[in-house]
């Protein structure tokens, strides 16, 4: 094929428009926050990493934990939405979920008081990202609902699936799944300062 021709079919593949925070699914504003979170590493490691230190430590910091998170997160991108556009806090967010691997991994004995405070203050730093980041795209409250609900899902099933675990072997294979969150987490953050530096 020529040049004139590989040029052609170049420009024939590239997309219209590219949106890198807000996935389009043609389904509408709250299945578009849903995916949104679904193809979010930075946010969904987290939140699962949350779910499975939250079932680790009991059906009390479960319920606390499906509680806090989506009303915080609520909160947060209700704000978020509001605010002017934020600073590239993509380090923070992945500093985050690395914590909570960490936690896991370690089988951090916290109370249940204190997994429901790392779940609101999970949630409110993340939903004030995604609402500042859907506020710079013009979608509003409907895609955040649809973010806050999949969270509120998403932690649910999975502290409930892990509460009633308490086979030696499935809690070290848990607390493994913790280590990888980690693990994911310190290669995005050796990727970032290998970008910067």
């Amino acid at each position: 094929m020529s040049r004139p021709g590989l040029l052609a079919a170049g420009l024939f593949v590239l997309p219209g428009a590219a949106q890198a925070h807000l996935v389009t699914s043609g389904l509408g504003p709250f299945y578009d926050g849903a995916l949104h979170l679904l193809l979010s590493p930075g946010d969904l490691l987290g939140l699962l990493a949350l779910a499975l230190l939250a079932g680790l430590r009991g059906a009390r910091a479960g319920r606390l934990t499906v509680i806090a998170l989506p009303a915080a997160w609520l909160l947060g991108g209700l704000v978020g939405l509001r605010l002017p556009p934020l600073p590239d806090l993509t380090w923070l967010g992945t500093a985050s979920f690395l914590v909570l691997g960490l936690l896991v991994a370690a089988d951090a004995k916290l109370p249940p008081i204190a997994v429901a405070a790392l779940a609101g203050a999970y949630g409110t730093f993340h939903g004030l990202l995604n609402g500042a980041a859907l506020a710079a795209t013009g979608a509003g409250p409907p895609v955040l609902l649809g973010t806050v609900l999949t969270a509120l899902a998403l932690a649910l099933f999975t502290a409930a699936a892990v509460v009633p675990l308490r086979i030696f072997w499935v809690r070290v294979a848990i607390r493994v799944a913790g280590s990888w969150v980690a693990a994911v987490a310190m290669l995005m953050l050796g990727w970032m300062v290998q970008g910067t530096a």
